[in-house]
């Protein structure tokens, strides 16, 4: 199995924009290819999720790397991935703690998302020394992360993606749109949010919450989703651990649905201008068939492939990495390198 490496940035664009951005890039030297047209991927998570729980999805594409070049058999081009904190999620949250408590509750938009992003693949900023303008662009963003990336193309200057895989999007039938969001709002509100230790945490996860997880994405969830207390929510508790992403953070993101409206009125421009991939989970817990049809229907036919992962709902990414990984190598080695249209 090759070594997946990482390097942590921060990446600050004050005083332009107010929250700072927390970025992890990801590669295995010995497969890191610095040809123009090998991919540069661009990850993007799930509300109430992070950028590390993609690492056992960038592990098995690495697996199959590794064992395509044993045999001398074809193998895509892959420079490195960065995966990117939703400014209010994970590492970006702690980051953002103070700025937080002023005008970003009771509602965090989307779009706050999309303009991170935005930031940092133009270089309006500084933390990460890198011309991402130059590279050959892959966004797979999961859910709110797909959203995100569709609403890059909003912003001028538009981020040039030479493809994009979005993974379970956010987009619902109006017949299945207010159900839904109350469940998730309803979830967010009455989550439990302080464990006394990372142990206790772990054990309740993998025994009730997340079951149907890999235990490699429990792992990284008890590792990287979790902090120490006090917090600003808990200033008070000097013991235990709670949520990076607050509960107040996880309802404000789920209370704002203009972003996931907006990405959805967008999709099917988004798909004239940039090669667009869907995938959806086995499992229809989001998107049943007809909410899957739905979806298609709003992208106006334009999607380039359709691709299903076994064993995996909406949580793709933390129920089925491998399956998950199969689709990017999959569509990593049909796809020519196309750069959006400007």
């Amino acid at each position: 199995m090759p070594t997946l490496r990482s390097q942590a940035y921060v990446f600050d664009a004050r005083p332009h924009y107010p929250l700072l951005i927390s970025v992890k890039r990801y590669w295995v030297p010995e497969f890191e290819s610095k040809d123009a047209d090998a991919a540069t991927l661009v990850l993007t998570h799930a509300t109430s999720f992070h950028k590390e729980l993609w690492e056992p999805v960038l592990e098995e594409l690495y697996d199959r790397v590794a064992g395509a070049s044993v045999i001398n058999s074809p193998v895509p081009k892959v420079r490195d991935a960065w995966a990117i904190d939703c400014p209010n999620h994970g590492e970006s949250a702690v980051l953002n703690e103070e700025t937080l408590l002023s005008g970003y509750t009771p509602i965090f938009s989307w779009m706050e998302y999309a303009r991170a992003i935005h930031l940092i693949l133009n270089g309006f900023g500084k933390g990460i020394d890198v011309d991402f303008r130059s590279r050959n662009l892959v966004g797979v963003g999961h859910s709110m992360g797909a959203s995100a990336i569709i609403l890059t193309r909003t912003i001028y200057p538009f981020v040039s993606w030479s493809s994009a895989i979005l993974v379970e999007p956010m987009f619902l039938h109006p017949k299945f749109l207010e159900a839904t969001w109350k469940f998730l709002l309803e979830g967010a509100a009455k989550r439990r949010d302080v464990w006394s230790s990372r142990e206790e945490a772990d054990k309740l996860f993998r025994e009730r919450s997340f079951k149907s997880w890999d235990p490699r994405v429990i792992d990284l969830y008890v590792k990287y989703g979790l902090r120490e207390l006090p917090t600003s929510a808990y200033p008070d508790q000097t013991r235990g651990v709670t949520l990076k992403c607050t509960k107040i953070q996880e309802y404000a993101t789920y209370i704002e649905t203009h972003g996931c409206l907006s990405s959805q009125r967008f999709l099917s421009t988004f798909c004239k201008d940039v090669p667009s991939h869907v995938v959806f989970g086995a499992i229809a817990d989001f998107n049943p068939a007809e909410n899957q049809g739905f979806i298609k229907e709003v992208a106006g036919d334009g999607f380039q492939t359709t691709s299903i992962v076994e064993n995996a709902g909406h949580l793709v990414v933390q129920n089925n990495p491998a399956g998950m990984a199969k689709v990017i190598w999959n569509l990593l080695s049909s796809a020519p390198v196309v750069r959006s249209k400007l």
